[in-house]
């Protein structure tokens, strides 16, 4: 790395987006799943806020109609990088661990990668990268062995790849529309389309709250106080670490933490709830993780004239979390974020 101290950042981001499935199977010993999601998202929203204001950006409102045009592609956005997954990570584990769903998450890349050969925001697939997305849906195979009585395979386990392919859809749509977000010929700063996705995420969890959002909420601090990490912490501040590891080292670099999320997620649900993985497990995330390398394979590293894009790109992720790789996609070459 050009900065080493960078590797300290990656690792601090490893350990707050890896430790999030841990806070969300906290969180919801107080809350639902939608009221996990909505807490997170409008934390997440009044830290990128203020973050904003503190360094005189000034978000888009929707006077003109290309400023409309803007906030309908940063909501559609929103839906599917930012709230639909993050009521279906809630969803899924109240019946998985949150160590398997790290795992399942680190499948982002490869949905991205399909959904990108689909849509044509990726143009090759070597002989290579087609190896790497067989390899990944192999190892999710593996993992969930809906074969034994003993797998993971069910609802919970559905909910949590649902997610990951939401991240893939969200992303591919990112990269064809938010890459060169402008208005009045001015383009836009990463953390101000940062802000306003999250705005409109906030928007939509909102709307989404009838939906198992209404019940009373547990006081709880231990809960809560995950809930309130994971959104300040995990889904504001952790954007801006991410946003700077960018900056430094290029998109390429940064999406290594993909890497480390499930391991830091697995360790976590081990170490503090105690959460036990067989062999099969562990060889599955191996294999996924083999498969996510090599589908990278050959997209290359972006160069100085393409990071912009890519930390316009990285704005929509989450600001979130749980996978970085996924929202540099577009401009590397591969997936978010």
């Amino acid at each position: 790395m050009n900065n080493p101290a960078n590797y300290l950042r990656l690792g601090a981001l490893a350990l707050v987006w890896g430790a999030s499935f841990l806070l969300i199977k906290i969180g919801l010993e107080a809350l639902s799943p939608t009221q996990v999601a909505v807490a997170r998202i409008t934390l997440g929203a009044i830290v990128l806020l203020l973050l904003c204001a503190l360094r005189g950006i000034r978000l888009r409102g929707a006077a003109t109609t290309e400023a409309r045009g803007l906030w309908r592609t940063i909501t559609i956005a929103a839906l599917f990088g930012n709230t639909l997954p993050w009521v279906l990570f809630g969803l899924g584990e109240q019946t998985v661990s949150s160590g398997l769903t790290g795992v399942l998450n680190a499948t982002t890349p490869l949905w991205t990668v399909l959904f990108g050969l689909l849509f044509g925001t990726e143009r090759s697939l070597t002989p290579v990268r087609f190896t790497g997305l067989l390899l990944g849906f192999a190892g999710v195979v593996v993992i969930l062995a809906p074969w034994t009585a003993s797998g993971a395979f069910g609802w919970g386990a559905l909910a949590c790849l649902a997610a990951a392919v939401s991240y893939g859809i969200g992303f591919v749509y990112i990269g064809r529309s938010l890459t060169d977000a402008r208005v009045d010929g001015q383009q836009l700063p990463p953390l101000g389309v940062a802000a306003m996705q999250m705005t409109a995420a906030t928007g939509l969890g909102l709307l989404a709250l009838p939906v198992g959002g209404l019940q009373p909420v547990a006081l709880d601090p231990v809960p809560l106080l995950a809930v309130a990490v994971l959104g300040i912490v995990g889904t504001g501040f952790a954007f801006a670490l991410n946003m700077r590891i960018i900056s430094d080292e290029g998109a390429t670099t940064a999406s290594t933490v993909t890497y480390l999320m499930p391991l830091v997620s697995v360790l976590l649900g081990w170490l503090v709830l105690n959460e036990q993985f067989g062999p099969r497990v562990l060889v599955g995330m191996a294999v996924v993780l083999v498969g996510v390398a090599l589908s990278r394979q050959g997209t290359g590293s972006p160069g100085p004239g393409s990071r912009q894009a890519a930390r316009v790109e990285a704005t929509a992720r989450r600001s979130d979390s749980e996978d970085p790789e996924v929202s540099t996609t577009a401009q590397c070459g591969h997936p978010s974020r």
